[in-house]
């Protein structure tokens, strides 16, 4: 799927049905001239639900579909007949999507499970046939409850992408080349910054039938957590993964000094963050002799508070050490 193609933000209207009413007839035959009510019961209105689809990693089929009405119930009838159900109406969506009240941005709920179905506007309640109403003292009652109305949201659907390893960097770190060396994806690579403007995905292939999912998330700049830049929009991918590594070229003026403003975005975006396991990768090291290598792993050694490697994607150097420190931090 191409980077125009993915869609992570949705803002749509949904409804529910409407209950049916219940039927306040009176049974009437040939030789029967006062039969009594029989009125039946009204149909339940369609629910709105939400179903996560694990073959969907995208909003993109919902971009343009502003209104979600689910089926009205039937009103019931005579011989207590029940009116039918309305049509419930599904949504689909990819794991890892929150959905949002739009007018009071609160979460309603989140789907991370393959066909979990939450249901997000409630169908109307039939009302009740008149045969429910029938006494001792009134044997003809002729009237039924109304169905109760639907239910309707203005509601925010945001995607944050569900992966294993969060690469996290500056721009133009080099996580997208990186992401195509370690795995089949192919992101758009180019000497500039904010190349990625989406989230990219690939799977990376460790031992036979080993694999972890890797996610390329759009650069960091400094000051993202107050909207910088793009700000959230990238922030809130990182949230599900379960390892962040951070990836910061061997060319950076301080390495150190690096690492530790883009720790600090992600503390003030959402501190639940710092809990993650964190790994650097200090890219592009095919730039650096051995001699120089040695020299900046002691200044690391002394200051980077986390583990760290050095690797190239275009030296493909580093990269099986690399793998195998993620498998483990994953499989710990």
């Amino acid at each position: 799927m191409t980077e125009g193609n993915f869609v992570d933000y949705v803002k749509m209207y949904v409804s529910s049905g409407n209950g049916g009413k219940g039927s306040a007839h009176l049974h009437r035959e040939k030789y029967v001239a006062k039969g009594g009510p029989d009125g039946g019961d009204g149909g339940r209105g369609g629910h709105v639900i939400v179903r996560g689809n694990a073959n969907l990693w995208t909003l993109l089929h919902l971009k343009f579909k502003k209104h979600i009405k689910a089926g009205h119930g039937e009103h019931g009838s005579s011989a207590r007949s029940t009116g039918a159900d309305g049509e419930d109406a599904f949504i689909d969506v990819p794991l890892g999507t929150v959905v949002r009240d739009t007018e009071t941005n609160h979460i309603i709920f989140e789907i991370t499970k393959d066909g979990e179905e939450k249901i997000l506007a409630e169908g109307g309640k039939g009302g009740l046939g008149n045969w429910h109403f029938k006494t001792a003292t009134n044997q003809t009652p002729r009237y039924a409850q109304p169905g109760i109305p639907m239910q309707e949201h203005y509601v925010t659907m945001e995607l944050k992408v569900l992966a294993d390893v969060g690469l996290v960097g500056f721009p133009n770190a080099g996580k997208s080349t990186l992401l195509s060396v370690l795995t089949s994806a192919k992101p758009k690579i180019a000497d500039y910054e904010f190349t990625t403007l989406k989230p990219n995905l690939g799977i990376v292939k460790h031992h036979e039938f080993q694999t972890f999912v890797m996610a390329d998330i759009p650069g960091i700049i400094e000051g993202a957590a107050e909207g910088k830049g793009l700000g959230h929009y990238f922030l809130r991918h990182i949230e599900r993964n379960s390892i962040l590594l951070f990836l910061i070229p061997a060319d950076a003026k301080n390495i150190q000094k690096q690492y530790h403003i883009l720790l600090d975005e992600l503390r003030r975006y959402n501190p639940e963050m710092l809990d993650k396991e964190r790994v650097v990768a200090i890219s592009k090291c095919d730039m650096l002799d051995n001699e120089l290598q040695e020299e900046l792993a002691q200044e690391l050694n002394k200051e980077l508070p986390i583990p760290y490697l050095f690797i190239s994607s275009v030296a493909q150097q580093g990269l099986t050490q690399l793998k195998n420190t993620l498998w483990k931090m994953l499989n710990n």
